[in-house]
């Protein structure tokens, strides 16, 4: 889980999580890399460029140091000349070459990292969208989002920025050492003699620190998680008179917030006065030897100042690759994560238009034969545990029962959505595994009781239904609908942007374009699921209307809460913990005394007689 990392304010931003480097983790980034082919040709020029910039810059600590030597009339390296400016001259040449490179190396990196994250992001977005729902029933929607932002961020990251600055390191790192040896053997003997101790002290101690960090995160964030429970549910705080009990718990919990942060505290401390003396230790033992050393006339003072300016050099490379490493680390997590999106199993639908184009005509009828089924995240629940029923193509059939019974999931079960344990789902006599995917969800329509609209237009979202419609064919559709008159009530008619999931528009608004999106996509087989069951009595009238109009020449499965609407159905099914118990007509059914639809039909009687 990414852990939660407190930035100076007040912000809580999510951590992407560090994965161990193994041969597991390195498949899946040869994985990813094979999106790279395409710009091969660029990447391994840019690369050239960094090597070039990189060698580049280790001759400077040589042309600083033989520019000192040269002001006292001496030679430090043979290949230097000892001129002074002879020696400015090649610094600025050289200065410019690696400009130079340094430009198209970074440009040829962004390109390449730019080109190929693109080519990921589609891909991993275009899966996606044709898993089955059972993924997407199984994960939660920031979660998604966040491997297609974060994580896929991370990776940009490390293409762009970490690998480029982890080669320049390497380079700087292992350039400099040899340089030092070049320059003098006794100085850089003395130095790596002074360097185990460092790093196993830094290793030992980092990772203590890390842990003890970690713990003081994870405390913070329970007194984070106090204060979010306590103010979601501030009326049963105030109910119960509790805030004195609150106030004391959040209180504990930041004092042991402040125990640990004051003990990290304490160690790091320790930590950064050792390494501030080993280092500063380490320059004074460098100047004092390589002072007694030019006062024997083993050393001179360019070639000290030389050794001096590298010693940075390799100093700092170092001390850069933890960080660096942890930035792959992240990345090598992220791609993780990426690769299993990749590599889940699709739905048999396709991104391209053109070849989710009906191929085999559906006319309407439907049957279920003994279907049994249970949620793949839920198998020990049956769900549907027997079901059969027919509706004739242009019939009504209702499906009603008490709440829980799977009456939703039926709906699921004929758009495709799952798939029966056992039995069988048929279109026009013919198994529905005998149709593609694409020509069953194509001559399905449904509208669900919770209508979805995106974020666009009311034309858009109406067209939705049928991308190529002409604006005519939209405003028809809305007017069978009942929807024109409200529409063209706003000032932008049906431009009007109807904002995040709809929410400008009422239930009954939303509900008659839902209908309107149905209407214009013109479904063999049309799926009502309690479409009318979260409306008030005037929105009913509309929207039933608006239903009628919508069920004329077509299959219509009806799911409904309000028995009121299906009176007029050519036949009503009556389920109960997953079992058709009754079945027939809203008169037939009314005559058995102790049948479940009459029950039902007495108590909502009741209901609004009361």
């Amino acid at each position: 889980m990414a852990r939660a990392r407190l930035n100076s304010g007040n912000d809580v931003t999510d951590e992407l999580p560090k994965t161990k480097i193994n041969k597991a983790s390195l498949t899946n980034v040869g994985k990813l890399l094979q999106y790279l082919k395409p710009y091969r040709f660029k990447f391994a020029l840019g690369l050239f460029f960094l090597c070039l910039s990189s060698v580049a810059l280790l001759a400077f600590p040589a042309l600083l140091g033989g520019m000192v030597d040269a002001a006292q009339g001496k030679q430090s390296l043979t290949f230097i000349p000892a001129n002074i400016k002879a020696i400015g001259t090649i610094a600025f040449i050289i200065l410019a070459f690696q400009s130079f490179v340094s430009f198209f190396r970074i440009r040829l990196f962004v390109e390449v990292a730019e080109k190929t994250l693109a080519d990921i992001r589609r891909d991993t977005y275009f899966n996606l969208i044709t898993l089955p729902m059972d993924f997407f029933a199984n994960r939660r929607v920031g979660e998604l989002n966040s491997r297609l932002s974060a994580d896929l961020s991370q990776i940009q990251d490390t293409m762009t920025t970490t690998f480029a600055e982890m080669i320049r390191q390497a380079i700087l790192l292992v350039g400099g050492v040899c340089f030092l040896f070049l320059v003098s053997i006794k100085l850089t003997l003395l130095n790596l003699s002074i360097l185990p101790l460092i790093v196993v002290t830094a290793v030992f101690f980092g990772k203590f620190i890390r842990n003890l960090s970690r713990k003081a995160q994870d405390k913070l964030a329970e007194s984070n998680t106090i204060v979010q429970e306590t103010l979601q549910g501030i009326s049963n705080v105030k109910a119960f008179v509790n805030e004195a009990y609150e106030a004391n718990r959040y209180q504990n919990s930041l004092k042991s917030v402040v125990q640990l942060a004051l003990k990290g505290a304490s160690y790091r401390g320790l930590f950064a006065s050792f390494i501030l003396f080993c280092i500063f230790g380490a320059v004074v033992s460098v100047i004092w030897y390589g002072s007694s050393l030019i006062a024997h006339g083993d050393l001179s003072v360019g070639n000290l100042t030389t050794y001096i300016i590298s010693s940075l050099f390799v100093a700092g490379s170092m001390g850069s690759f933890p960080e660096l490493y942890a930035n792959v680390q992240k990345s090598v997590g992220a791609t993780e994560r990426v690769i299993e999106l990749l590599e889940e199993h699709r739905e048999a639908v396709s991104i391209h238009q053109e070849e989710n184009e009906i191929k085999q005509k559906i006319y309407g009828d439907l049957a279920f034969e003994h279907v049994k089924f249970a949620y793949p995240s839920r198998k020990e629940i049956t769900v549907l545990k027997d079901i059969s029923f027919h509706a004739n193509a242009g019939e009504k059939v209702a499906i009603v029962g008490p709440s829980g019974t799977g009456k939703s999931t039926l709906a699921s079960l004929i758009l495709g959505f799952y798939h029966p344990q056992e039995g069988a789902i048929l279109f026009d006599g013919k198994n529905a595994d005998q149709y593609k995917l694409t020509d069953i969800r194509n001559q399905v329509a449904i509208v669900p009781q919770d209508v979805l609209l995106f974020g666009g237009s009311i034309r858009e979202n109406i067209a939705y239904g049928k991308l190529e419609a002409s604006p005519e064919e939209v405003i028809e559709a809305a007017k069978r609908a009942n929807a024109h008159h409200f529409i063209m009530g706003f000032p932008e008619g049906y431009d009007t942007l109807v904002g995040e999931r709809g929410v400008k528009l009422s239930g009954g608004q939303r509900q008659r374009i839902a209908i309107a999106r149905a209407l214009l996509k013109d479904p063999a087989i049309l799926i009502l699921d309690e479409a009318t069951s979260s409306l008030d009595s005037e929105s009913e009238r509309l929207v039933q209307n608006a239903l009628e109009e919508l069920m004329k020449n077509r299959t219509s499965i009806i799911i409904a809460h309000r028995l009121s609407t299906i009176r007029e159905a050519h036949r009503i099914v009556v389920i109960e913990k997953g079992k058709v118990v009754e079945c027939g007509t809203h008169n037939e059914l009314i005559q058995h005394e102790t049948g479940l639809y009459r029950y039902l039909s007495q108590l909502q009687q009741e209901h609004v007689g009361n």
